[in-house]
């Protein structure tokens, strides 16, 4: 119950929050989404690197080698 009333009271105050200071946080957000597009892509890019890395390294792997015998 005391989870419920806090998560209640938050709410409203998150709320309030947003009312009272909306073109601060609209502020903040343009600053923010630029940092999170460049994160996120920089994240991306690695990902992909290391998805190219594994499936190179992979397929070298299942050819079958040759026997010299």
């Amino acid at each position: 119950m005391k989870i419920l009333l806090g998560g209640i009271g938050a709410l409203i105050l998150g709320v309030a929050g947003l009312i009272v200071w909306w073109v601060p946080f609209l502020l903040i957000l343009k600053g923010i989404i630029p940092i999170i597009l460049i994160l996120g892509g920089a994240l991306a890019v690695y990902l992909g690197i290391e998805d190219v890395k594994t499936s190179s390294s992979s397929a070298k792997e299942e050819t079958p080698k040759e026997s010299t015998e």
